[in-house]
């Protein structure tokens, strides 16, 4: 139902002056609101809009006439003739020694910080003309906290917003964070004392990209590529997730016309990769897998599994643990079909390092995604069914990618574009689609299609799952059935979703969930921007794009998985399919995802 809209007669509008200026807003907006809907910057550093509206950092302060003290713009709500100044000489004092009181307790070694030059404080500093930091420096005796395969904590860096707090307990509904102790020695830790490893974390990285310093970052493996891109003994493959293309060149300063995807494999041939494939042949690969599953399921056909409904995605490694650690009950209704990533290391040293003759304990595949959580899946034992220890080697995210460009000095804008080295490196316009929310139902509903009359529908027809709606629903015909589907991006409505299926308030047949608001495209290792500058719509936007002008569009017509089937794996769900490309999500453990060293890992066996 949509709600009627309330006539302009019946809004109550509240007059006020904004430095001098006569402002009319609704009743119920803040000072920051309205002067933000009049041109004016109140700077902010702890605010996120609807959650994150304490007033901790104190920086967004302005004065209000008849107040002896000064107020807070982000939740300061406007009355009937109030006066506001927002940077009168007594603002803006207060705003500058609110900020060397934060550097007196905050790791000031910006050159080796991981967010030198994309920092909120460091940027709010160099605003308010902070030069000197006149007090002296305090910091807590904690020191990095590294027990997550994914993210890292630095307490010296933690300037006490609050935000990954307000995020984790109000979006993703996990309340991994919490504030302890008082005075000088609060601090923000995992709960109850627990290392990070040891929480139900997600590793989604939603805190890290908003956190305004770098208290919180992912946990760099730069170094470990560059080691291997030295080595002449090891040939390294590179494969680059369909969300990665729409965001790499934001962090380099390249306009999105600029920063295509032949360009950005032209650049990762100038680093040194021995070859680039596209992570979206193993999406287009999933959809074979996973819609020959679904088709499975609804026809009461033989299924490895529990083929219980709805039938639950499996791409995203930090909605899975989120089920798992949350839910356990449900995870028989998860797809036993592995993540294209976990696919992609599977297939590429058994069929690929065949096809170019190279020995598999040789090579080292290296995954460029937008996520956290893949870190995690990555090192997760059950990863290893193609009998040359972990799948994927190495995984970084698209901001790490972005500082080995910087710091390798290529200019990418400069490079001619060159194409995907072949066999591995085609791939559909369905695939691209899996980084945005709603894409990989899109995706298997247009294969499901297919399995089921043997015809293509058009593309689009299942486009209403877009949008970026964070639970969303829609109904599609199939012949003999009509398939009740859900889509959901974000934790918080993905508990909402499940809630509702297990009281009985809805009932679905196939659910898609991501964990990141925004599906891959805002996952929680893509480049960090402004909170004014959401960048995941447009990044949603040219995903589209690229489905739309793509010469295929269906993942059952790319050519290179109807060879791989042909030529190796039989046909979806056979038994060396299965092997390589599903899992049992039942032995994915809690604190497992560790990545060991190569001598602790025990062999597995070969296909």
């Amino acid at each position: 139902m949509v709600a009627s809209k309330v006539p302009a007669a019946d809004v109550k509008m509240v007059t006020l002056k904004i430095d001098r200026r006569t402002v009319q807003v609704k009743q119920g907006t803040t000072i920051l609101e309205a002067a933000k809907s009049i041109g004016l910057r109140i700077p902010t550093l702890c605010y996120l809009q609807g959650i994150n509206e304490v007033g901790a950092c104190r920086v967004c302060v302005v004065e209000m006439k008849g107040s002896a003290k000064l107020v807070t713009a982000c939740n300061t709500v406007v009355q009937e003739g109030m006066e506001i100044l927002t940077s009168s000489p007594r603002v803006r004092h207060a705003r500058r020694m609110t900020v060397e009181l934060m550097l007196t307790q905050h790791n000031c070694n910006c050159p080796t910080c991981a967010r030198n030059g994309n920092c909120r404080l460091q940027t709010l500093a160099n605003s308010l003309g902070v030069r000197d930091v006149r007090l002296g420096t305090e910091l807590t005796g904690q020191r990095k906290e590294q027990s997550s395969p994914s993210i890292v904590r630095d307490p010296q860096k933690c300037i006490l917003c609050y935000r990954c707090v307000s995020l984790c307990d109000k979006v993703q509904t996990l309340g991994i964070w919490r504030i302890g102790g008082t005075g000088a020695r609060t601090s923000v830790e995992p709960a109850f004392g627990r290392s990070l490893a040891q929480t139900e974390c997600a590793y989604c990285g939603q805190c890290v990209t908003h956190c305004p310093v770098g208290a919180l970052s992912e946990k760099s493996d730069r170094d470990r590529v560059w080691e291997a891109l030295s080595d002449p003994e090891r040939v390294t493959v590179v494969q680059v997730a369909p969300a990665v293309r729409a965001a790499w060149g934001e962090a380099l300063g390249i306009p999105r016309e600029a920063a295509t995807m032949k360009r950005l494999v032209a650049t990762l041939r100038h680093l040194g990769f021995d070859y680039v494939l596209d992570t979206c042949f193993t999406a287009d690969l999933t959809i074979m897998e996973e819609g020959s599953e679904l088709i499975e399921r609804l026809t009461g056909q033989n299924v490895k599994g529990d083929p219980r409904f709805p039938m639950f995605t499996s791409c995203c490694p930090g909605w899975i643990r989120f089920l798992k650690g949350q839910y356990p009950e449900l995870v028989g209704n998860l797809s036993s079909a592995k993540s294209p990533q976990q696919m992609f290391g599977a297939v590429a040293k058994t069929y690929y390092a065949q096809k170019l003759g190279i020995p598999a304990d040789k090579m080292c595949v290296v995954s460029i995604m937008p996520c956290t959580a893949k870190k995690y899946e990555a090192g997760l034992d059950t990863m290893r069914s193609a009998g040359h220890g972990q799948d994927v080697d190495i995984v970084i995210t698209t901001r790490e990618l972005c500082a080995m460009i910087k710091e390798e000095g290529v200019l990418p804008e400069r490079l001619e574009e060159e194409e995907f080295d072949s066999v591995l490196g085609d791939s559909t316009g369905a695939a691209v689609i899996f980084g945005a929310t709603g894409g990989v139902m899109e995706a298997a509903l247009r294969s499901a299609y297919y399995l089921v009359t043997g015809e293509n529908t058009e593309p689009d027809a299942f486009k209403a799952v877009r949008g970026p709606q964070g639970w969303k629903e829609a109904s599609f015909d199939l012949p003999g059935r009509t398939l009740k589907c859900a889509v959901a991006h974000g934790l918080g409505n993905a508990r909402r979703l499940i809630e509702a299926l297990k009281d009985g308030s809805v009932q679905y047949d196939f659910v898609e969930v991501m964990a990141c608001p925004g599906g891959c495209a805002g996952g929680g290792g893509q480049p960090i921007c402004e909170d004014s500058d959401d960048q995941s719509p447009a990044r949603t936007q040219n995903l589209y794009a690229l489905d739309a002008a793509a010469p295929l569009r269906f993942s059952h017509e790319n050519p290179s998985v109807k060879t791989l089937y042909q030529d190796f794996l039989g046909k979806p769900g056979s038994e060396t399919a299965h092997h390589l490309l599903h899992t049992d999500q039942k032995e994915w453990k809690m604190n497992a995802g560790q990545v060991k060293s190569k001598d602790e890992r025990a062999p597995a066996a070969a296909v």
